[in-house]
């Protein structure tokens, strides 16, 4: 067994790039982690990281160990798929994340739940709406609002879940109802956009009587939590292009308004994303079958 942790010290290590990171993520010491991976490398007879003060970088014998480290860890991953299959009592940790809203709305109310069915595995459960890397930060599934780009991952589709664009009372009575989308373009109006670092020029798909347009809209601020986006509009200061689930109550106690609902946002999908192996943990799969059972159920007609 401690080679087995040995190695997964080292494949955490090689992921993260950093050793505090790796020892943080496996829930152990730095010094711990380094005297794994010196265990390894002295089992091994060779060198799998160089290191500097600041740099810790995978030697090439360290990238050919990463790949076959994968396989071996995959297939105790299957061992244990198996033996959980057969007695029927799949335990463990699931490291889950989820967008802000989809994770207060759906998945957060659903956790307690589904431990009441399957009791022997816990969840650990991480809200975010910035762009997530599944494999770096030990995920076992993401929910996902949009399109991912990382081929190297599975993805289950929920839902395409309506938009609509809103604003306060407020905001429209000094601003003005916009009349068209060209409008969302010029200083008339201020957009309050939901951006990571990292993210592209931010457009909203809008469905006009010509086809979709894709508007380049701007505001004086923006943030990366969505939470913070709602407060904006609540409070005046903007328009927000919002899933409707997530703004519904606030629409229909009049506290915010649609805006432009001749020319509507493009619906966004609601999807699930797990690695790619051959064969999916047990648990993960309840999980997921469960949650996409609960939010299909729960998601506004």
């Amino acid at each position: 067994m401690a080679y087995l942790d040995n190695i997964q010290t080292f494949v955490r290590v090689f992921e993260l790039g950093n050793m505090s990171a790796a020892a943080r993520d496996l829930r152990i010491s730095a010094a711990v982690a380094s005297s794994r991976i010196s265990q390894l490398e002295d089992h091994l007879g060779v060198r799998l990281f160089q290191r500097t003060t600041r740099l810790l970088n995978p030697t090439e014998q360290g990238n050919t160990f990463y790949k076959g480290a994968l396989k071996i860890l995959e297939a105790v991953e299957e061992a244990e798929a198996d033996i959980n299959d057969i007695t029927r009592s799949p335990r463990g940790t699931l490291y889950v994340a989820a967008p802000l809203g989809v994770g207060q709305k759906f998945i957060a109310p659903a956790v307690p739940k589904f431990h009441e069915q399957y009791p022997l595995i816990n969840i650990r459960l991480r809200l975010s709406d910035r762009k997530l890397d599944l494999a770096a930060e030990g995920l076992d599934a993401a929910f996902f609002l949009g399109v991912p780009q990382d081929s190297n991952l599975r993805i289950r589709k929920i839902a395409d879940c309506p938009r609509v664009l809103c604003a306060a009372p407020a905001y429209l009575e000094k601003r003005g109802l916009p009349k068209s989308s060209e409008d969302l373009k010029t200083d008339a109006h201020d957009c309050l956009n939901l951006r990571y670092p990292g993210a592209p020029e931010f457009q909203w798909p809008l469905q006009t009587k010509t086809g979709t347009k894709r508007v380049t809209v701007s505001g004086p601020y923006e943030t990366d939590h969505g939470e913070i986006l709602t407060n904006w509009a609540l409070e005046g200061y903007g328009i927000i292009l919002k899933p409707v689930f997530e703004v519904s109550d606030h629409l229909a106690q009049g506290r915010l308004v649609p805006v432009l609902p001749e020319e509507p946002p493009l619906p966004i999908q609601l999807a699930c994303l797990y690695m790619h192996r051959r064969r999916q943990d047990p648990k993960a799969r309840l999980f997921i079958d469960f949650m996409v059972e609960h939010i299909t159920a729960a998601m506004p007609a």
